[in-house]
């Protein structure tokens, strides 16, 4: 586990964007695994730029993204498919075709996401997972005491998640849907790259248990403390608890490679 302690979360931002970007080059038929929410947007950005910028193309990448809530049609402006869109997918060169956001209105939910997973096999598996972190531990929607081999599947929010969140619904917590299909914690394992941003001291409590703390169902960011590759971009707010600050500083200014 890397982490990367930087000033703010644009230079997070930007320094987690090259890192997307260097697989978008090396490999144009990457398969990408996508977040939504806050934390993000300014990943996003920067990507948008590089692509008008420097040239940066996604015409042959794949996506798959984390999440939807159940009973948001794509249209609405508090779905995820609508966050995608808005926010990147309609500023690059993708084809639509090739970004899957699972759908919060299918009429056999358990069918959709056996689909969804088969949909993810059939691509190669994800490349690269984008995650945020929730103040409780969750990545996805997997909220604590989800299992370590969950796949996609339909998750009860907490009510901590619920509050987070409500600033999307004009903060009106009666307005969240209490539901969301989820990828699960062992779909997001199995990306052979993992980036996860975190800011602000609402998730310091959060970064340090994910990755000085035991690992455990109750803070599910904890288990990638076993993926082989996870790039953990923070700032300095994030970073505030952490016990091994000055080691992780030492180890970035004197990287191998």
């Amino acid at each position: 586990m890397d982490i990367i302690i930087l000033k703010d979360a644009r230079e997070a931002s930007k320094e987690a964007a090259k890192l997307v970007a260097k697989l978008v080059v090396e490999k144009p038929h990457a398969v990408l695994g996508l977040a939504t929410g806050g934390t993000p947007l300014a990943l996003y950005e920067e990507l948008v730029r590089m692509h008008k910028e420097e040239g940066l193309s996604f015409s042959k990448i794949r996506s798959f993204n984390l999440d939807e809530y159940v009973g948001l049609s794509p249209d609405d402006p508090a779905s995820y498919r609508h966050f995608m869109d808005e926010n990147f997918f309609d500023k690059i060169d993708i084809d639509k075709r090739n970004t899957l956001v699972p759908d919060g209105l299918a009429k056999d939910m358990p069918a959709f996401c056996e689909e969804y997973e088969r949909r993810i096999k059939a691509a190669g598996g994800i490349d690269l997972q984008i995650l945020g972190i929730g103040s409780d531990g969750h990545i996805g929607f997997n909220e604590p005491a989800s299992s370590f081999n969950s796949r996609t599947r339909v998750k009860t929010l907490a009510k901590s998640t619920i509050l987070d969140n409500a600033r999307f619904f004009g903060n009106d917590v009666n307005k969240v849907p209490l539901h969301a299909i989820s990828m699960g914690i062992g779909t997001i394992l199995d990306s052979r790259k993992i980036i996860l941003l975190a800011f602000g001291k609402a998730k310091a409590e959060a970064v340090a248990s994910m990755a000085e703390g035991s690992v455990s169902s109750s803070c599910p960011a904890t288990i990638l403390q076993f993926h082989k590759s996870v790039s953990i971009f923070i700032d300095e707010e994030a970073a505030s608890l952490l016990k091994n600050r000055d080691f992780y500083d030492w180890v970035n200014k004197h990287k191998f490679c």
